[in-house]
């Protein structure tokens, strides 16, 4: 679409003068009502496959089912509110979404004491698992491509002459560093083979 183009007269700096300015319209902007679905998926993937998400949540569900255990062995026959293990669980999970001390929970002391360590330990784990997978995902270095890392390395070699005694032993130490690391990772992949 072409944009159409009119002349706009403006106030002019002294009398007499006449100042045109060409007004372009602008397109119109189609918004995007739907989120990006496919994006949203990468994304997650990513976040799960780069940072400890996964491990950290399956730690944290396997610690919720252990203190429901003990929270419902030690409440049973005593509590009226958790004589399930369903109880149990619920309790559990609302105080680890800092909402247990709404809902009736342990009475004995050892379930008050269970419950209490739970409550502190899961609130801070389940939001510290969400916004320590974010940071790490979000802090985690980009890889540059090899052929970039060659092509500044080829470029600081051409401009060997006109580097400090301190750059060229940067410079050094650094390509030393890539290819130890490169022949490391060479000897580990032909010998897993």
């Amino acid at each position: 679409m072409k944009d159409e183009e009119t002349l706009e007269e403006l106030t002019p700096l002294q009398r007499g003068d006449k100042v045109l300015r060409i007004r372009r319209r602008k397109p119109h902007r189609k918004l995007r009502m739907a989120p990006d679905i496919p994006a949203v998926f990468r994304f997650i993937r990513q976040v799960v496959s780069e940072t400890p998400l996964v491990p950290l949540i399956l730690a944290l569900v396997a610690l919720w089912l252990l203190f429901s255990w003990g929270i419902y062995h030690v409440e049973q026959e005593v509590s009226d509110q958790i004589h399930s293990y369903s109880q149990a669980l619920w309790w559990t999970f609302t105080a680890m979404q800092t909402q247990g001390a709404n809902s009736p929970g342990p009475i004995t002391p050892f379930g008050i004491l269970i419950g209490s360590i739970w409550s502190l330990f899961s609130t801070i784990a389940f939001f510290g698992v969400i916004i320590g997978t974010l940071y790490a995902y979000f802090m985690l270095p980009r890889r540059r491509p090899s052929r970039e890392i060659v092509s500044a390395l080829q470029y600081n070699l051409e401009q060997l002459e006109k580097l400090s005694i301190s750059e060229m032993e940067v410079l050094r130490d650094t390509t030393v560093r890539i290819i130890n690391a490169q022949i490391r990772e060479n000897k580990q992949n032909s010998s897993s083979q």
